[in-house]
C-alpha cells in the first residue's frame, strides 16, 4: 500500500457495550478538559478494522476496544450500499462475516458478478440498501477466535465510525481504505455524476477532516486514507487539498511499484505506503528471512512504511518469534524501523510500547519528519 498526503497502499500494501466485558475509556483530558494529543513520537498503533482479534470486524464495539486498548488510529474499509451510504465493511460480499445466509427475505441476493477479471458469487453490499443491511448481524471472520460477540452487533456507516472517533476521551484518527473504487462506480450511481471517491471526501470534510501531515490541522483530526487503486488516491489528493492519504496499486508489477522510480513519483502525492510484512521480509517454511531494503528505500524518499497485519495467534507467528508477539514487535519496530503497524489487537501492541517506550507526559511533540 502507499500513503499520500491524503494516503496510498499495496501487497506492499485500515455503540453497545460488549457483553462478558465492560468498555473503561482511557484516561483522555489533558489541562483545562482539552482532549490529549495523538502521540507521534513512536510507531503509530493501527487497529486493523478495530480490535478485530476480540470482537467482531469493523463494528462499534471493535472500535470502542480498540480506543479503550490505545490505538493512536481505528482503521476501517469504506464500501458502499445500493442506495448510496457509505458503510465500514471488508469484503464485497457479506456471508463471511454476517449472518446474511440466515436471512431468507435476501436468498435472492446471491448473485455473480465480475470482480477484477474473476467471477465473483455472493450477497454483495450494493444489492442491499442501509436499512436492509442494518437487519444483519456481524460474526467473528476465524473460528479459532472468541465467538461469543456473533449476532450482537450490526454494520455500521462510515459517519458512525467517524463519530467513534471524534467522541473518543483523547484524539485518535481515523484510517479509512477506499475499497475498489471501480467496482463502487460500477454498481452505485450517486446524483448529478459523483463519483464513490467524491462521497467519501464530502464525509471527511463535513466533520473538518484536513491539512497536510503533522500540521495544526491534522493533528485535531488525524487522518490517513489508504487504497489499493493509485489513481484513486491520486484523484482524491487533488480532491482534498493536503488531507493525508496510503495507496496500493494492483494493476502494476510488485517490482513497479516498490521500485526507486516510481517512489520518486509517487511521494507527490502520498506521505508512505502500507506493504504485507512478508513482502518486506521475506518468509520460507514459516521462518523470517533476511530483510529487503524496501524500508530503507522507502525512508529515502521520505516515505513512512505502515505493514500489515500483525495477529497474535500461533497461526500468523513466524517460527523466529517463538509463538511470541511481543518478539514480532521488538524485530520489525527496532530491527525493521517501521513508522505504524497494523495490528488485530491494539491491546498487545500498546502494553509492549509501553513497556519499551512509554509515553511522557512531555514527550507529545509532533514526529519528526523522515530524513
Amino acid at each position: 500500500m502507499i500513503l499520500t498526503r491524503c494516503l496510498p497502499l499495496i501487497w506492499l500494501f485500515l455503540l453497545t457495550a460488549c457483553a462478558g466485558r465492560t468498555l473503561y475509556p482511557l484516561p483522555g483530558k489533558g489541562g483545562k478538559g482539552a482532549k490529549l494529543p495523538i502521540q507521534t513520537s513512536r510507531p503509530y498503533n493501527i487497529a486493523h478494522r478495530g480490535s478485530n482479534g476480540e470482537i467482531p470486524e469493523e463494528t462499534a464495539a471493535a472500535y470502542l476496544r480498540a480506543i479503550e486498548e490505545g490505538a493512536d488510529f481505528i482503521e476501517t474499509d469504506v464500501l458502499s450500499t445500493k442506495d448510496g451510504v457509505l458503510i465500514c465493511f471488508h469484503d464485497f460480499t457479506l456471508q463471511n462475516t454476517t449472518n446474511v445466509a440466515s436471512h431468507k427475505e435476501f436468498a435472492d441476493r446471491n448473485r455473480t458478478y465480475e470482480v477484477q477479471g474473476s467471477n465473483m458469487t455472493g450477497f454483495f453490499t450494493f444489492d442491499f440498501t442501509l436499512k436492509e443491511l442494518k437487519k444483519l448481524r456481524t460474526k467473528q471472520r476465524y473460528s479459532f477466535r472468541d465467538q461469543q460477540y456473533n449476532g450482537k452487533y450490526p454494520i455500521i456507516t462510515f459517519e458512525e465510525f467517524i463519530t467513534i472517533a471524534r467522541d473518543a476521551p483523547r484524539v485518535v484518527g481515523i484510517y479509512p481504505e477506499i475499497k475498489n473504487p471501480v467496482l463502487m462506480n460500477q454498481h452505485v450511481k450517486w446524483p448529478g455524476g459523483k463519483r464513490f471517491e467524491d462521497k467519501v471526501v464530502e464525509t471527511l470534510k463535513k466533520y473538518g477532516y484536513g491539512g497536510s501531515y503533522l500540521s495544526k490541522k491534522w493533528l485535531k483530526k488525524p487522518l490517513f486514507i489508504q487504497s489499493f487503486a493509485p489513481s484513486s488516491l491520486v484523484y482524491i489528493s487533488n480532491l482534498t487539498d493536503d488531507v493525508t492519504v496510503l495507496t496500493e496499486d494492483t494493476n502494476q508489477t510488485y517490482a513497479e511499484i516498490t521500485s526507486d522510480v516510481y517512489f520518486n513519483y509517487i511521494k507527490q502525492y502520498v506521505v508512505g505506503i502500507g506493504p504485507w510484512k512478508d513482502t518486506v521480509v521475506p518468509v520460507s517454511n514459516n521462518y523470517t528471512q533476511a530483510p529487503t531494503d524496501l524500508v530503507k528505500r522507502a525512508h529515502a524518499h521520505n516515505l513512512q512504511v505502515h505493514p500489515y497485519t500483525y495477529r497474535n495467534e500461533n497461526e500468523f507467528l513466524h517460527f523466529n518469534f517463538s509463538q511470541d508477539p511481543y518478539k514480532e514487535y521488538e524485530y520489525w519496530i527496532n530491527e525493521i524501523g517501521v513508522d505504524g503497524l497494523f495490528t488485530d489487537f491494539t491491546g498487545s501492541l500498546h502494553n509492549y510500547q509501553e513497556w519499551t517506550s512509554p509515553l511522557s507526559e512531555t514527550s507529545k511533540s509532533p514526529r519528526k519528519l523522515l530524513t
